[in-house]
């Protein structure tokens, strides 16, 4: 039986209050070829000892970076995650734990935010830091929205560098605002400076570069943060939370507002999510920023507590006053990166980011010595390197991966001029022996 306990007669009063006479009339727009007819055809049903063991064999046909070498990057990496990350957020106090409705019941769920906050303030030398977004797309285009929000601009500047995927999440966030976007053309794998010189203006909210870039290069984003508060516009980054550990922070070079992807701060890769979004800024934005901060305080008996400060989403306070519709804090990933990086600390962190930064360096010295191949720009990079292959990048990454080597991303999935280019990423993890196995490997194309 059906588990819809509407009437024939409810049923109708909401047709006619839709102002269609049927069920298939409300269809209508929807094409036959792609509607159910009849039935699924579903298999027979199964006992838990049968499905346990159809599910164990559909898992096995996973391909894993534990039985695989791993040089995929654009904004996803395999970094090691010490084994305390997962025990800790394994622990039902954190794995069960929703959005704290009763804040300030939550005492344990707010101090994990509260030091998550502050661990990524000092990590990105900003001064603001919220409980964390979906990922570093959605932060980045929430980054773009504040922007337009906080200058009543109506344009944005956005480097054509930047993860393609995340401008096209800005493009969708920015569509219903009718917010003007320039992309900047590039020059040898980073932002044309003057083509962003002339693109900005007094109707410009925010500049948007990603250091380091899609590409992996470093951009000049000293020059590009100058340019763009020249215009009074803001200068937004996303960035590598790893890259920071050897790289100046966006708070040294003035960045307004600096976003990123946190999955590589003790997060899986998980097939592509759930992820972290980090979103800082600096002080006089805290306002427009959306999601939620904790904050500390001392109850009447002076003893230390932890509350939520500021919270904007719609189901804690008035819709029309709500800058944001996040409903969750990706509160279990925010923990595995606070745990990951009390663990790693300063210190473990910038270890991270140089051997990522050595060793992706030593493989794109031995791929560029390679017949037919050549690394795309001459520019500086940190753990990420476009490579020029003599065949087509996916003929390279099908049969590699057959061989048990994650080869790279073919950019050829992309807008960004780089047809016969495929990107390789390098972290930590990756021995000598897997990235020498890994050049061979690549000198059978010609």
């Amino acid at each position: 039986m059906p588990f819809i306990p509407n009437t024939e007669e409810e049923l109708n009063a909401m047709l006619k209050e839709i102002g269609v006479d049927s069920f298939e009339e409300l269809l209508c727009n929807i094409p036959k070829n792609i509607r159910l007819e009849g039935p699924l055809d579903l298999p027979k049903p199964l006992s838990e000892f049968e499905v346990t063991k159809l599910i164990a064999e559909k898992a096995a046909q996973n391909k894993n970076t534990t039985d695989n070498v791993c040089f995929l990057g654009g904004g996803a990496y395999d970094h090691y995650i010490p084994a305390a990350v997962d025990h800790i957020i394994s622990r039902s106090e954190f794995y069960t734990a929703y959005t704290p409705y009763q804040p300030e019941v939550s005492q344990g769920t707010l101090q994990v935010i509260y030091e998550y906050q502050s661990m990524i303030c000092e990590l990105t030398q900003m001064e603001v830091s919220n409980a964390s977004m979906y990922d570093g797309a959605s932060a980045l285009a929430e980054a773009a929205l504040v922007a337009y929000n906080s200058t009543r601009r109506t344009e944005l500047v956005i480097s054509k560098s930047i993860n393609p995927n995340y401008l096209e999440v800005i493009k969708t966030y920015c569509h219903g605002q009718n917010i003007k976007i320039h992309v900047i053309d590039l020059h040898n794998g980073v932002t044309n400076l003057e083509k962003l010189k002339e693109a900005v203006s007094e109707n410009t909210a925010a500049v948007i570069l990603q250091h380091p870039n899609f590409f992996g290069c470093l951009e000049d984003v000293v020059k590009a943060g100058q340019l763009a508060h020249e215009k009074g516009a803001l200068f937004i980054t996303s960035n590598d939370p790893v890259s920071l550990g050897i790289l100046e922070p966006p708070g040294a070079y003035d960045a307004d507002i600096a976003t990123g992807e946190g999955q590589a701060l003790g997060n899986t890769l998980s097939f592509g999510g759930p992820y972290i979004g980090l979103f800082t800024s600096k002080k006089e934005l805290m306002r427009k920023v959306p999601g939620r901060i904790a904050g500390q305080t001392v109850d009447s008996k002076g003893r230390r507590g932890f509350v939520l400060t500021y919270q904007t989403r719609e189901q804690h306070i008035r819709r029309d006053k709500a800058t944001s519709n996040i409903c969750t804090n990706q509160a279990l990933c925010a923990l595995a990166a606070t745990v990951y990086m009390a663990l790693m600390g300063k210190y473990g962190i910038k270890t991270v980011a140089s051997l990522s930064a050595q060793k992706s360096h030593y493989l794109a010295e031995k791929i560029k010595q390679l017949p037919g191949y050549e690394i795309a720009f001459s520019q500086p990079f940190f753990k990420e390197f476009t490579v020029r292959t003599p065949v087509k990048p996916d003929e390279i990454i099908n049969k590699l991966a057959e061989k048990g080597i994650f080869s790279g991303i073919a950019l050829n999935e992309f807008d960004v001029g780089c047809d016969d280019c495929m990107l390789i990423a390098v972290t930590e993890k990756r021995t000598i022996e897997e990235m020498d196995a890994f050049v061979a490997a690549l000198g059978e194309f010609k």
